[in-house]
Protein backbone atom coordinates (compact mmCIF):
# COMPACT_ATOMS: atom_id res chain seq x y z
CA UNK A 1 0.00 0.00 0.00
CA UNK A 2 2.52 2.71 0.89
CA UNK A 3 4.59 1.92 -2.28
CA UNK A 4 1.55 2.73 -4.62
CA UNK A 5 1.01 5.98 -2.48
CA UNK A 6 4.78 6.65 -3.31
CA UNK A 7 4.20 5.82 -7.01
CA UNK A 8 0.76 8.02 -7.12
CA UNK A 9 2.61 11.00 -5.43
CA UNK A 10 5.72 10.68 -8.16
CA UNK A 11 3.04 10.22 -10.85
CA UNK A 12 0.76 13.28 -10.13
CA UNK A 13 4.29 15.09 -9.63
CA UNK A 14 5.21 14.15 -13.20
CA UNK A 15 2.20 14.97 -14.54
CA UNK A 16 2.44 18.64 -12.63
CA UNK A 17 5.34 18.98 -14.43
CA UNK A 18 4.21 18.07 -17.77
CA UNK A 19 0.87 20.47 -17.21
CA UNK A 20 3.34 23.26 -16.09
CA UNK A 21 6.01 22.47 -19.24
CA UNK A 22 3.13 22.66 -21.54
CA UNK A 23 1.28 25.83 -20.19
CA UNK A 24 4.99 27.42 -20.46
CA UNK A 25 5.57 26.13 -24.30
CA UNK A 26 2.10 27.03 -25.49
CA UNK A 27 2.81 30.90 -23.80
CA UNK A 28 5.63 30.87 -25.39
CA UNK A 29 3.83 30.46 -28.68
CA UNK A 30 1.50 33.22 -27.71
CA UNK A 31 3.90 35.87 -27.54
CA UNK A 32 5.69 34.92 -30.66
CA UNK A 33 2.51 35.03 -32.65
CA UNK A 34 1.24 37.95 -30.96
CA UNK A 35 4.88 39.69 -32.07
CA UNK A 36 4.69 38.35 -35.70
CA UNK A 37 0.71 39.64 -35.85
CA UNK A 38 2.20 43.05 -35.15
CA UNK A 39 5.15 43.24 -37.26
CA UNK A 40 2.62 42.07 -40.11
CA UNK A 41 -0.20 43.93 -39.18
CA UNK A 42 2.38 47.23 -39.47
CA UNK A 43 4.28 45.27 -43.15
CA UNK A 44 0.69 45.04 -44.82
CA UNK A 45 -1.06 48.33 -43.37
CA UNK A 46 1.43 50.41 -44.90
CA UNK A 47 1.32 49.80 -48.24
CA UNK A 48 -1.93 48.66 -48.19
CA UNK A 49 -3.12 52.36 -47.07
CA UNK A 50 -0.14 53.79 -49.63
CA UNK A 51 -2.07 51.48 -52.96
CA UNK A 52 -5.29 53.49 -51.57
CA UNK A 53 -4.15 56.98 -51.79
CA UNK A 54 -1.91 56.25 -55.31
CA UNK A 55 -3.36 53.71 -57.36
CA UNK A 56 -7.15 55.08 -58.84
CA UNK A 57 -7.87 51.31 -58.85
CA UNK A 58 -7.73 51.22 -55.40
CA UNK A 59 -9.20 53.95 -54.54
CA UNK A 60 -12.33 52.97 -56.19
CA UNK A 61 -12.35 49.35 -55.28
CA UNK A 62 -10.92 49.16 -52.10
CA UNK A 63 -13.26 51.04 -49.47
CA UNK A 64 -12.32 50.75 -45.63
CA UNK A 65 -13.49 46.98 -44.85
CA UNK A 66 -11.61 45.59 -47.80
CA UNK A 67 -8.64 47.41 -46.15
CA UNK A 68 -9.39 45.96 -42.98
CA UNK A 69 -9.89 42.57 -43.93
CA UNK A 70 -6.59 42.64 -45.90
CA UNK A 71 -4.63 43.74 -43.16
CA UNK A 72 -6.25 41.12 -40.70
CA UNK A 73 -6.13 38.34 -42.76
CA UNK A 74 -2.23 38.93 -43.13
CA UNK A 75 -1.63 39.57 -39.22
CA UNK A 76 -4.50 36.29 -38.42
CA UNK A 77 -1.75 34.09 -40.72
CA UNK A 78 1.57 35.52 -39.16
CA UNK A 79 0.07 34.68 -35.71
CA UNK A 80 -1.18 31.34 -36.27
CA UNK A 81 1.81 30.05 -38.00
CA UNK A 82 4.45 31.46 -35.89
CA UNK A 83 2.64 30.51 -33.12
CA UNK A 84 2.38 26.67 -33.89
CA UNK A 85 5.95 26.48 -35.29
CA UNK A 86 6.72 27.72 -31.71
CA UNK A 87 4.64 25.82 -29.82
CA UNK A 88 6.30 22.62 -32.20
CA UNK A 89 9.79 23.98 -31.74
CA UNK A 90 9.96 24.27 -27.75
CA UNK A 91 7.71 20.72 -27.74
CA UNK A 92 10.41 18.93 -29.78
CA UNK A 93 13.26 20.91 -27.66
CA UNK A 94 11.88 19.85 -24.57
CA UNK A 95 11.27 16.53 -25.35
CA UNK A 96 14.68 15.24 -26.72
CA UNK A 97 15.69 16.75 -22.85
CA UNK A 98 14.25 13.67 -21.91
CA UNK A 99 15.72 11.00 -23.98
CA UNK A 100 19.13 9.41 -23.81
CA UNK A 101 21.94 10.40 -26.23
CA UNK A 102 21.43 7.66 -28.58
CA UNK A 103 24.24 6.99 -30.74
CA UNK A 104 23.62 6.34 -34.81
Amino acid sequence: MATSVAQSSSTLASLDQKVALAKRCSHEGVVAGAKAAIVASIATAIPTMASVRMLPWARANLNHTAQALIITTVAGAAYFIVADKTVLATARKNSLKHVPNMKP
